[in-house]
């Protein structure tokens, strides 16, 4: 099966397009970011994923396997673009870190890159507990986490599983292991809509060109039109 688009997940109401907008400016950007949720099968990785796919094809995209030895090639190479971690965390699985090679990523990504990886954690500070307590990141290198996506996964069974992005945050800065963080944009259960709380500080983008893309965005999905092809044509044709 392809991976979901951002357009996918628009046309499913896990995220809003408004919500895409800004992810899209933010990946314009380079913001580094991560995907945070509590169970399992949240769409972290989906999520993630579709994220990544609003950048450029010309910007490189690292998966990291964890080795010491990519980490230093990497740092070495300092050719730029995104490194992208399937999530941190203790459990044996492939591309999961956690300890030294978190800390190493770290280190790494002050050669030029960004970071996108997933990790799980109840809610914004519970994600700096993990980076920060849990695996010794130190604040001035997880300041430059720009954003935390939040996920909220509702549902009986991998049959009827629905979720939505229920907050966006940004973050500014971080003291003693504890994020200083805005939210941007917030999932309201009572009406299953997104609600835009305050505007990015770290995006020199204003509320009009988020509306032309939230725009172009809600034209695609009418149209039926969400999957790769039709994600990489709205890239080319990329409004202000």
């Amino acid at each position: 099966m392809p991976d979901l688009t951002i357009l996918d997940l628009v046309a499913n109401n896990t995220l809003s397009a408004r919500v895409a907008a800004a992810l899209w400016a933010a990946m314009d950007a380079r913001l580094s970011f991560v995907v945070t949720a509590v169970p399992r099968f949240a769409g972290k990785s989906t999520l993630m994923n579709a994220v990544l796919g609003l950048l450029p094809p010309d910007v490189p995209v690292h998966r990291l396997d964890g080795s010491r030895e990519q980490m230093l090639r990497l740092k070495g190479e300092a050719s730029g673009g995104y490194l992208v971690v399937a999530e941190i965390s203790q459990a044996p699985v492939q591309g999961y870190i956690w300890a030294e090679p978190v800390r190493d990523l770290f280190e790494t990504l002050a050669a030029g890159y960004s970071l996108a990886t997933a990790l799980h954690a109840p809610d914004l500070p519970g994600a700096f507990d993990v980076l920060c307590r849990e695996n010794g990141v130190s604040d001035e290198a997880a300041s430059c986490l720009n954003l935390v996506l939040h996920l909220s996964r509702f549902g009986d069974d991998p049959a009827s599983f629905w979720r939505r992005l229920a907050e966006v945050s940004e973050v500014e800065g971080v003291s003693d292991g504890r994020p200083k963080a805005r939210i941007l944009f917030r999932w309201r259960e009572n009406d299953d809509s997104f609600e835009e709380i305050e505007p990015f500080r770290l995006l020199d983008v204003g509320p009009a060109v988020l509306d032309t893309r939230a725009r172009a965005i809600e034209d695609r999905v009418r149209s039926g039109r969400t999957d790769g092809e039709a994600l990489s044509d709205l890239l080319r044709k990329k409004s202000p």
